[in-house]
């Protein structure tokens, strides 16, 4: 490839909108291009990245002895109705009908059409299966962000996996997860596997491969100590065990005049970690009351997982004082009929505090178990930095980061939804058991960039950088020089060094700049000076250490700093 022939339109300045360091690099090195929110064009240099991506994860996809398909995007409204996330969804599906008025969907995940396929399946005896794609998706994200970290079209290589029972699933399961360690680690992608939550998925268990990064929208809770990592949704930690007094006989009463806040109750002696904090919250159309302990926080994931509801948020005050006859700041459950959902921090919690139902007053002496008809106990607090570790017992830490790829163990779900049956050994007709695995291609690639750039640009790992080599021509118009610089690049070429030759009537400035704006590996100098010497100069992009090498052993060079270790 010659730099002159190749449309790689890079940027002075960074670009107003972009809001992440991926994001800036990635347009001024002329890699993207945003069309509109959420919806980008990638430019020749970004394609050969993202096929070096696909074709790293495609080898390790076919060395598990998964099968690669392609399945349709646009997906008729049936297989999801039948599964129940067509309602699920909500919003973020792109909906339409088509000339007929049948409704139909542009795909945001696969697992009802590969569940589809696999109706064809008739015996255990053809199970396991693996099965995989790198297909477009659709998100109608409300806020794209982080240009290709948060789009609304992107491609996904989603696997799903089909076996007999649960032990199978465990199995497959365990074949991804280190099929996801070995891609991340040949994409040089720091990845913490992380306890997560299933979400919208559904699913016995998933784990998310979180990449560490300031820009991230997750955080993670990870112990450096023992190696404990969960998403914060899922997250734990071990709190020390309470001890209470046994309390008054039966709750008091007392006047708590303008106290709103946890922190206001504590001037009546009531410190945060003895105070009920109680949340009213409508959860598929039902009042139910949350509770945690006065200092801790919710974490919202938590309270739909632990309830399964589809439909969640907090009620409106007209809502609370209706039903419970005071305003936030005073509430409680003490003889409420409403469900009540409780973190288990308050499970056995005696000598407590919490509000009376009436404006600016307040309950003491609460037996949380005598007092309280709880009806269902929960996780449901967000963990806190330094908190011990539920492993370790050492202070937790909490980074943000970049989820880069995410794996379920689905059950029986899809498979009982959209009958997909076979029979097991005994004769009888079982559904089988899902797994999903994902990874968003361009996501990865962003991601590479949040963790591998300088000052002067992106810094690719060689694996997918889209040239390893760049040959710089230093004076395009010395013919001697370019003579020179033609033969390595013929040498490299022949070689099967993926290698440009920068052969632009441009100044050698603009030249090293681009090479290192855009991330290429190794740059080839030739100049006049070094042809007088009979030497090159190569540079590594990485480090910046320049080396003077012979001309004629200058190709044998690159390619020796190339060879895999």
């Amino acid at each position: 490839m010659r730099w002159s022939q190749m449309f790689a339109p890079t940027l002075r300045d960074d670009p107003a909108e972009a809001d992440a360091p991926s994001h800036r690099l990635l347009l001024r090195a002329g890699y993207v291009r945003q069309l509109t929110a959420g919806h980008y064009s990638l430019l020749p240099l970004a394609v050969r990245v993202r096929a070096k991506i696909i074709e790293i994860v495609r080898q390790e996809m076919d060395a598990i002895g998964a099968q690669e398909m392609l399945l349709p995007a646009l997906h008729p409204a049936e297989p999801w109705r039948r599964s129940g996330r067509w309602e699920l969804m909500g919003q973020e599906m792109f909906r339409l009908k088509d000339r007929r008025g049948a409704d139909h969907a542009l795909g945001m995940t696969h697992e009802e059409i590969f569940a589809t396929v696999a109706r064809e399946l008739n015996s255990y005896k053809q199970l396991p299966q693996q099965w995989y794609q790198f297909q477009t998706k659709f998100r109608d994200e409300p806020r794209p962000k982080g240009g290709l970290m948060r789009t609304r079209e992107f491609t996904m290589k989603d696997a799903y996996s089909f076996d007999v029972d649960r032990a199978g699933l465990d199995v497959s399961f365990d074949a991804y997860h280190g099929a996801y360690t070995r891609i991340f680690a040949r994409l040089d992608l720091p990845a913490l596997a992380c306890e997560a939550s299933s979400g919208t998925m559904g699913g016995a268990g998933s784990t998310e491969f979180m990449c560490p990064a300031d820009v991230g929208e997750d955080l993670v809770v990870h112990s450096p100590a023992c190696g404990y990592a969960a998403n914060i949704e899922r997250a734990t930690s071990a709190l020390p065990a309470a001890s209470d007094d046994p309390g008054p006989p039966a709750p008091e009463r007392f006047d708590t005049p303008g106290v709103r806040t946890i922190d206001d109750l504590t001037a009546y002696g009531a410190p945060g970690d003895r105070q009920i904090k109680t949340l009213v919250y409508v959860l598929d159309g039902t009042l139910t009351l949350v509770l945690l302990r006065g200092d801790h926080a919710l974490n919202e994931q938590k309270l739909v997982d632990a309830t399964g509801a589809a439909r969640i948020r907090p009620a409106e005050p007209e809502e609370i004082r209706s039903a419970l006859g005071a305003l936030p700041g005073s509430l409680g459950a003490v003889g409420v009929a409403l469900p009540v959902i409780a973190d288990e921090a308050l499970r056995g919690r005696r000598s407590m505090f919490t509000g009376a139902n009436i404006d600016d007053v307040h309950l003491r002496g609460v037996d949380v178990a005598r007092d309280i008809a709880v009806g269902s106990w929960a996780d449901l607090r967000e963990v806190a930095a330094g908190e011990p570790c539920p492993r370790c017992g050492e202070p937790l830490e909490i980074v943000r980061a970049i989820e880069i790829g995410h794996i379920f163990k689905l059950g029986d779900r899809y498979a009982r939804a959209l009958g997909v049956e076979v029979l097991d050994p005994d004769g009888k007709r079982v559904p089988v058991v899902m797994g999903s695995y994902g990874i968003g291609v361009e996501r990865a690639m962003a991601a590479i960039v949040e963790t591998h750039h300088d000052e002067r640009g992106i810094v690719w790992p060689v694996a997918v950088a889209p040239f390893e080599a760049a040959v710089v021509i230093a004076q395009s118009d010395d013919a001697d020089v370019a003579d020179a610089a033609e033969r390595i690049y013929g040498a490299l070429r022949d070689a099967g060094v993926d290698v440009v030759i920068d052969d632009r009537a441009e100044r050698a400035g603009v030249k090293f700049r681009d090479v290192e704006l855009t991330g290429i590996p190794y740059r080839i100098t030739v100049g006049r000076r070094g042809l007088a010497e009979g030497v090159a100069e190569v540079t590594a992009r990485a480090t910046g250490e320049t080396k003077k090498v012979p001309l004629d052993t200058a190709a044998a060079h690159v390619r020796a700093l190339l060879a895999p270790v």
